[in-house]
């Protein structure tokens, strides 16, 4: 920058011009949201959680893994499992995400094995008291059911296939997952 730049201040002039023709020569960008304009998310926005619900079982994908809990940054995942002692396997008794807590970062739906989690599409959900975005193992299952009802089968969420990550790099259930 020459000196004469410096004395001047041309590009502090150059921003304010620029804001100044955007306020004064355009007109504003206002969407009258519930009113006029519906808004339609893009795929892979991150809204409302979700278990998915196994089509065989009834019950949740998720097998107790815990990687969605230690991954979340804000630590807003509370997982409590049993071992069933016929089939040697981890059964998911409480599975809670309290909703106020995260930061809808999308982590937990990349780092689960079976793709158990999603942070579904749904945006337009409020609570009127902390215990409403209190979701609980029912609730996120009720989530889910209500979520799949307005999506093209088979369902598959595009954070768990990650695009630009070597498929030969997921574990063998991401590999060979082909939707809901």
């Amino acid at each position: 920058m020459g000196l004469l730049q410096k004395v001047l201040l041309l590009e502090i002039w150059k921003g304010l011009a620029l804001t100044l023709r955007k306020l004064l020569l355009e007109r504003p960008v206002t969407i009258q949201y519930p009113e006029k304009d519906k808004v339609i998310p893009k795929p892979g926005f991150r809204g409302r959680h979700a278990l998915v619900r196994d089509p065989q079982s009834g019950d949740t994908l998720c097998i107790g893994c815990m990687r969605c809990a230690r991954v979340c940054p804000s630590k807003c995942i509370q997982i409590e499992y049993e071992v069933d002692p016929e089939a040697k396997r981890r059964r998911i008794v409480r599975y809670d995400i309290e909703a106020l807590r995260c930061v809808y970062c999308g982590y937990c739906e990349e780092v689960c094995p079976v793709n158990a989690v999603v942070l579904t599409e749904f945006f337009e959900y409020i609570g009127f008291s902390r215990e409403e975005l209190y979701f609980t193992k029912e609730k996120l299952l009720q989530n889910w059911d209500d979520f799949i009802k307005t999506q093209k089968r088979p369902y598959l969420n595009p954070f768990w296939k990650p695009r630009g990550y070597p498929e030969r790099l997921l574990p063998a259930k991401k590999r060979a997952f082909t939707g809901v």
